[in-house]
């Protein structure tokens, strides 16, 4: 029989043959010899899928019994994986949302809707409560096979992240190896979170992040990133067409997705590192020094054309500078085949060469989708020059990722208003929405409104009142304070103003790039029947104003300054000119629909289970007007006035709300 093995060069389309005729029986052995090294695991999965299906038929509701409307939740979650549909799903705090989605998703594997699922999220900690809902279906009787993906770099064993088979020995013979873990892993293991990758991965001498790749397309389940379904560089490609068919992809907080997924749309260039190879490969490799020299000439022209200007935006991504690109990252991907650097200069060399033949790679396939969502803008900043392709409108792109899965679905407590969610995150117009209500009663939440200014200009003038109203609340009522303001130089302001009136207060102030053991001292402060109460100042979209349980008596007063609209800049305008083209509000698109999203997560840190009680104070005057009261949840009305002492002498129609 005639074997043929054939090598493409991928840019020139060169092609070169091997040819070889072998003995029927030889390749017998070879092909049984495969047959053979694959068949314990073949034995083990089948055992695994007969023993999964088994156990999700008798699986029942983990908890005793349902919340107000979390069956209704978990009933619209099969119908639309059963029906092959997208979910938007406006789930309040409370509903059980994790459980809400994973178990409905589990029942429709047992009845064959499902091969697999992934759960999807933006945050840790989340992550932490899709796990816990696997551990808890698991003490009903499930059995099924999980796997957490962790970032590359935080579950690296080695102190840099060097990928390579002759800088990590976890790398070197990765493929040696990998078949026996796996099998050893997945005899022993069902819920394989990071702390259960790293035990096998070092018992078995492999990279960690690629083992719970390769466990990953094995596995049942799936929990990680935004990234691994929807961004073009990083998701799981190996996914065969069929698995795809019988996937559902669960995306928890997807109120994050629509910013994430602009990141991951778009791609951004400076000049600066182009320059630097130029100079540093000159002598190494003159042809790839060239190439690095040509693509910052497309730079320094592209400079020239903004003449006085410090910013300028186009229409179209520059021909020339994609061009000199596309040269250059097939020069660079020439350079780092050919092997190891053994100086420390040459590391770092070759490091800068990685990092920019990725941002090549990156402008260069981002530009391959660039349709009239997009836009062009360039940037001096110093002497440098940045460029960026902008993915105004991610929707199709998301679109477009998600093809061939069965199912998506979307949820969030504050996946509203729910129009603009459908639209941002790629619905079909047959796709289901969804609103859960409350499960708490309008008991357990007191909600006031300062109507104060809180636009930048008038922000001098508020520091008083909101000073004010927390002394009133310390004195008045018991418990602590979380208070969330719109940027850090606000938050900072006020804090040193309530410092100097109350010098004896217990109070916290966020920090930017806070690390984890500060974080957690940040929160852990919050203690039931402290004395004095704490007072948090925090930042609206911040580390705390998401993803924080601070349950009971914990947290029992927050309040809020402002809308969160976004600072105004050159992105959010292009959003809200590419929006007011379509025919919609670009203004409330770029700005008013993000800003409240971050109102309603912070809002939403106060009640967090049907024992909580406290009160939400918000604080701006626009809270008055209808179309930010649209945005308000329904158990927050009716707002409650306040009238500051300054407002009180020169204000006559706030009487209307008392």
């Amino acid at each position: 029989m005639g074997v043929r093995l054939v090598y493409i060069q991928v840019d020139s389309g060169e092609q070169r043959r091997y040819e070889r005729e072998l003995p029927f029986d030889e390749l017998e052995r070879f092909f049984m010899a495969m047959v053979l090294s694959y068949a314990p695991y073949a034995e083990l999965q089948v055992k695994h899928m007969e023993a999964r299906t088994r156990s999700i038929k008798s699986l029942p509701f983990p908890y005793e019994a349902y919340r107000q409307g979390q069956r209704y939740f978990a009933g619209a979650v099969y119908k639309s994986i059963a029906d092959r549909k997208k979910l938007f799903a406006k789930a309040p705090t409370g509903t059980g949302k994790t459980i809400s989605t994973l178990f409905p998703a589990v029942k429709a594997m047992g009845e064959g809707h499902l091969k697999r699922l992934f759960y999807v999220t933006a945050r840790t900690t989340t992550r932490t409560a899709a796990e816990e809902a696997m551990v808890l279906m698991g003490t009903k009787g499930l059995i099924l096979r999980s796997v957490t993906i962790t970032a590359k770099e935080k579950i690296c064993f080695q102190d840099e992240v060097r990928c390579s088979s002759q800088d990590c020995p976890y790398a070197d013979g990765y493929y040696d190896r990998i078949n026996g873990a796996i099998l050893d892993l997945f005899t022993q293991e069902t819920l394989i979170t990071r702390n259960v990758l790293e035990k096998y991965a070092r018992k078995h001498r492999v990279c960690p992040f690629e083992m719970s790749l390769d466990a990953a397309y094995a596995s049942d389940a799936v929990i990680g990133d935004y990234n691994y379904v929807f961004d073009p560089r990083i998701s799981l490609k190996r996914l065969w067409e069929e698995d795809k068919r019988n996937t559902a992809i669960l995306v928890d907080e997807a109120h994050n997705l629509v910013d994430r997924a602009r990141e991951m749309f778009s791609a951004e260039l400076m000049k600066a590192p182009f320059l630097e190879l130029q100079r540093a490969y000159k002598l190494r490799s003159r042809a790839l020094s060239e190439g690095a020299k040509a693509v910052n000439a497309a730079f320094i022209s592209l400079r020239k054309s903004l003449g006085e200007k410090k910013s300028g935006v186009l229409r179209e991504p520059p021909e020339e500078l994609l061009q000199r690109l596309e040269e250059f990252a097939a020069l660079a991907e020439r350079e780092l085949a050919m092997g190891s650097v053994s100086s420390v200069s040459g590391e770092s060399q070759e490091q800068q060469l990685l990092d920019a033949y990725y941002a090549a790679q990156g402008y260069i396939r981002i530009a391959g989708t660039y349709d009239e969502r997009y836009v062009t803008y360039m940037e001096l900043e110093r002497n440098d020059v940045r460029i960026k392709l902008f993915c105004r409108d991610p929707s199709a792109l998301l679109r477009q990722m998600g093809k061939g899965y069965r199912s998506y679905i979307f949820f969030s407590a504050t996946l509203s208003p729910l129009g603009y969610y459908r639209d941002m995150l790629g619905a079909d117009e047959e796709d289901y929405s969804v609103s859960v209500p409350s499960p708490f009663s309008k008991e357990q939440l007191e909600v006031e409104l300062l109507p104060l200014s809180t636009r930048y200009r008038d922000r001098e003038g508020t520091r008083g009142p909101i000073v004010s109203l927390l002394q009133r609340i310390l004195r008045g009522r018991s418990g602590n304070v979380l208070i969330f303001f719109p940027s850090y130089e606000y938050m900072n302001d006020v804090a040193e103003r309530f410092r100097e009136q109350e010098p004896g207060a217990n109070l916290l102030v966020q920090e930017t790039g806070m690390r984890e053991e500060e974080r957690e001292r940040f929160l852990g402060a919050f203690q039931a029947e402290r004395s004095p109460s704490v007072v948090g100042f925090a930042v609206l979209g911040g580390i705390f104003s998401e993803g924080v349980d601070l349950t009971g008596d914990r947290l029992t007063n927050v309040v809020v300054v402002g809308v969160g609209l976004p600072q105004v800049g050159t992105e959010r305008n292009l959003i809200k000119e590419y929006f007011d083209g379509t025919g919609k509000n670009g203004f409330d698109y770029a700005y008013v629909y993000p800003g409240m999203n971050k109102v309603l997560q912070a809002g939403g840190r106060l009640i967090r289970t049907e024992r909580d009680r406290g009160l939400l104070v918000l604080v701006d005057d626009r809270f008055l007007s209808s179309g930010y009261q649209q945005l308000l949840p329904e158990e927050w009305k009716p707002l409650k006035v306040l009238r500051s002492r300054e407002q009180e002498a020169r204000t006559r129609w706030f009487g209307l709300y008392e």
